[in-house]
């Protein structure tokens, strides 16, 4: 997998101070579920635009913490992972479904 726009931000020292802040900020709970966190989120998404921009990468304002789950389903939002043309049988197993 390639680099992602802002990958270079969490190797920084600073980063690594504001991730611990927001953690204990949290108490270390998902703000969502309130599951044990331990991602820290940019509610505003990295962008080419807004990288370098510490208002928005290093705002702890614009941080929250979210457990994996909630934190693969924001980034998964408005993605439709059911496909029509398969569900599962009785016994779990992936099958094709018929045509109507």
């Amino acid at each position: 997998m390639g680099k992602r726009i802002g990958d270079s931000i969490y190797h920084t020292t600073g980063w690594r101070r504001l991730r611990a802040y927001v953690y204990g900020r949290e108490h270390g709970i998902c703000q969502r579920c309130g599951d044990p966190g331990d991602v820290v989120h940019h509610k505003i998404a990295i962008t080419a635009a807004n990288v370098n921009d510490p208002n928005v990468t290093m705002n702890a304002q614009l941080l929250e913490l979210l457990c994996h789950q909630c934190h693969n389903r924001e980034h998964k939002a408005g993605e439709d992972p059911v496909r029509e043309d398969c569900a599962f049988d009785e016994f779990g197993q992936l099958v094709k479904r018929e045509k109507n």
